[in-house]
């Protein structure tokens, strides 16, 4: 996929020269904490193979980095990544994943808009009727991007995960083609 613009963000391909900045991201407990993985350190190596597997992937499944400008003419950043996962071509739907990991730009809105520009190409590109996540009930500021993206609550997995000597449930979410298209309806008239 070529680079894509969507609102203040542009996703593009990873690159291997993004690895170190990913690295770094990873090696922050504040931003794997939500990712389902161990607070343990992870290595350049570790990423390597990450970024040849993603390369494996079908198109569409590979990762996006997400970048942003400090300002209008600025270089564009990398803050994070974010995936579409699991595509069934039969049952028309798709898991999303996503990642901002410069605690910078936290509570700016880049998880919204991320989410936004995946449904924009999950149902626009891939013809997709249903995008669905699964986000730990702990993490308070991806369900609440989650929900200003138009996401609707589905369910509750309880004590799906054991993490820092407590258990958290995990949120089911979707949207689903039908809403998405009555919300751009909305925003145009």
């Amino acid at each position: 996929m070529p680079e894509f613009r969507f609102g203040r963000l542009l996703l593009r391909a990873i690159e291997e020269t993004d690895l170190p900045i990913f690295l770094s991201f990873l090696q922050d407990a504040d931003v794997v904490e939500y990712l389902g993985m161990a607070a343990f350190p992870t290595t350049l190596e570790e990423e390597l193979n990450w970024y040849e597997n993603a390369l494996k992937a079908p198109l569409w499944e590979r990762p996006l980095a997400i970048c942003i400008q400090d300002e209008e003419g600025s270089p564009w950043r990398l803050i994070g990544n974010c995936s579409f996962k699991k595509i069934d071509e039969q049952a028309r739907h798709a898991e999303l994943g996503l990642l901002i990991g410069d605690k910078r730009e936290w509570n700016k809105g880049y998880g919204t808009e991320a989410m936004q520009a995946l449904q924009w190409l999950g149902f626009t590109e891939l013809n997709l009727n249903k995008l669905y996540l699964k986000v730990f009930a702990g993490n308070k500021g991806g369900i609440r991007a989650y929900e200003k993206a138009g996401f609707i609550h589905e369910g509750r997995l309880r004590q799906e995960r054991f993490y820092q000597g407590k258990y958290d449930d995990s949120l089911m979410m979707s949207v689903l083609r039908s809403e998405w298209q009555e919300r751009q309806q909305d925003q145009k008239g």
